[in-house]
């Protein structure tokens, strides 16, 4: 980790200066999000620089199609609900949105922002090539805010329909889960995400009038 750190203070440096978008740094860039992939790191503005470059430098077009070279557009799937993965996806072509592994991570984007968990479970696990080289991919989309946790959308949830939700995980699995986010179950199979008290927050509301003097 202590390497990637190293990495990462590099590349801040060249995406703060002049050569932010020089294509001579590309090869640094693909490297740094490959490393990314592979420490379980996550750095957005370099994402959003390499697909800048490849949009609009003229690069080898397997460059953009080869799977081990695009974890920016799927790492930003593991941000979500924050608008990371749309950043990215306006970064790419139009005309190499069709094309795969491209066509799929966008649908997995798609997936997951319309809350369709199941399917975006089944369709991940018909393309689990476009996650090698990628560690902690599930994981880090478990702990995505759209699910469940932590009193963010639902107070209680059967428990069947959350394992669904997470992956089909067994019940072995889900308790890990549980244990970690301090869920509770009750005898009818109910999944108590947070208590009520949490899911309220008191708010300050602080009026500001001002008086017009003559």
């Amino acid at each position: 980790m202590a390497m990637f750190e190293q990495m990462r203070a590099n590349v801040g440096k060249l995406l703060k200066g002049i050569d932010r978008y020089n294509p001579e740094n590309l090869a640094t860039l693909e490297r740094y999000v490959e490393t990314q992939a592979k420490e379980n790191a996550y750095d957005l503005e370099a994402n959003l620089a390499v697909l800048k470059l490849l949009a609009e430098v003229p690069v080898q077009p397997s460059l953009l199609s080869d799977h081990s070279h695009r974890p920016d557009p799927v790492k930003a799937l593991t941000n979500l609900p924050h608008t990371d993965f749309m950043l990215c996806k306006c970064m790419i072509n139009q005309a190499h949105q069709e094309e795969w592994p491209i066509r799929q991570i966008l649908y997995l984007g798609d997936l997951l922002e319309t809350c369709h968990f199941q399917a975006f479970w089944q369709a991940l696990d018909e393309n689990m090539d476009l996650l090698e080289g990628i560690a902690g991919f599930e994981d880090s989309v478990w702990k995505c805010n759209y699910l469940p946790r932590g009193g963010h959308h639902l107070p209680a949830i059967d428990r069947w329909l959350l394992a669904e939700m997470l992956g089909d995980l067994t019940d072995s699995q889900l308790k890990v889960w549980m244990s970690k986010y301090g869920w509770s179950a009750d005898e009818s199979g109910q999944i108590f995400i947070c208590s009520q008290e949490e899911s309220i927050k008191p708010k300050n509301i602080v009026e500001k009038i001002d008086f017009d003097s003559e």
